[in-house]
């Protein structure tokens, strides 16, 4: 049995300020309410596999369209029977959102750079997140500086440019819904080159040559690892096991550019459990390197949530390991050389 321990410094957890965390969360309440102003047609529900989503019917021309708005939570309710007075409180909306997104820089949240930035707001734009796009990997827990009001660690976000994007496949087949920019479109106008399989050509990630920033799309897969089409946003995925785990029931968050951008991102305690299993796919191999960065992200976030939100975390935890052997026998793997997170993961018990 492996048994070696590895050292990670224990480091001081710095929480943003109170003033911080109620601009953030103002920030986001905007966000969401900017994104229900937007609505112009009546409300149409759909029902599927017990889920019901809502959608927008409008004329375009002489056709009707229907555009995808979400899962009929309480709050989207409520934002589109305020459509009309959210839509007359634009401008002053606008205003706030800019002098909120200009106090959190003062206070130290980390911001996206320009290049980053720019792709996300086109990609929001778009439609990508409103249609099922999350971001996954050290891009999106950068991002839970806001949610959870915490300070990160600045050097260690600034290591990687990449941006991973990824979607249930069977979710974006049964929306009937697309883009209103292809991605890729997108991303050639930002000087992105597609970067072809090695085995069947097919195209699921892409590169700027002068920032050397790399996105993929992924997508869980339920068995063999190949290239899928997500029809919703126009792209092709990888498809990666435990994948489905993360991105069930995503949060909305904002990135910090502009007036911030909307996007949608894993629950933080899904992310903290999934790092644990992808830690120990990745240990032994080229990506040794991520492994360990892998394994300190999750360390971070079970600190934090063990303290702050130990119901969550308890769930995502016992969620994983009722999935089978080979996701305990995952998470054993990498909690085998984490002794502190492997006793506070116990003592959820």
């Amino acid at each position: 049995m492996h048994t070696s321990r590895e050292a990670h410094p224990i480091m001081d957890i710095l929480a943003q300020s109170r003033p911080a965390v109620v601009a953030y969360q103002d920030l986001l309440r905007l966000h969401l309410d900017e994104r229900a102003a937007g609505v112009v047609g009546s409300i149409e529900e759909r029902h599927r596999n017990g889920r019901t989503y809502l959608y927008e019917r409008f004329r375009l021309g002489t056709e009707m369209k229907s555009r995808y708005l979400g899962e009929a939570t309480p709050e989207l309710r409520a934002r589109l029977e305020r459509a009309a007075e959210l839509k007359a409180d634009a401008e002053a909306r606008r205003k706030r959102m800019a002098r909120l997104t200009r106090t959190l820089r003062a206070e130290g949240f980390i911001v996206t750079d320009r290049e980053t930035g720019s792709m996300l707001l086109a990609f929001s734009r778009a439609g990508v997140f409103r249609l099922g796009g999350t971001l996954v990997g050290t891009f999106a827990y950068g991002l839970y500086q806001g949610e959870l009001g915490v300070r990160m660690d600045y050097e260690e976000l600034a290591r990687t440019g990449d941006v991973d994007l990824a979607s249930f496949a069977r979710l974006s087949v049964a929306l009937g819904d697309t883009v209103e920019e292809s991605p890729a479109d997108i991303l050639r106008s930002l000087k992105f080159d597609p970067v072809p399989g090695v085995i069947d050509r097919q195209v699921w990630k892409w590169r700027q040559s002068r920032s050397d920033t790399l996105v993929e799309f992924l997508t869980p897969a339920f068995g063999d690892e190949t290239v899928k089409p997500l029809p919703a946003l126009g792209v092709s995925a990888q498809a990666l096991n435990y994948l489905n785990y993360l991105i069930a029931e995503p949060i909305q968050a904002v990135a910090l550019y502009r007036a911030g951008v909307l996007v949608q991102v894993p629950r933080p305690e899904r992310f903290a459990i999934h790092k644990l299993i992808v830690a120990d796919r990745r240990r032994g191999g080229p990506d040794q390197l991520k492994s360990r960065k892998d394994r300190a992200q999750a360390k971070f976030l079970v600190r934090i949530l063990s303290e702050d939100r130990p119901d969550d975390l308890a769930e995502a935890y016992a969620d994983a390991l009722s999935r089978g052997p080979r996701w305990r026998a995952r998470i054993a793997a990498s909690l085998e050389r984490m002794p502190e997170t492997s006793e506070r993961l116990a003592a959820l018990a």
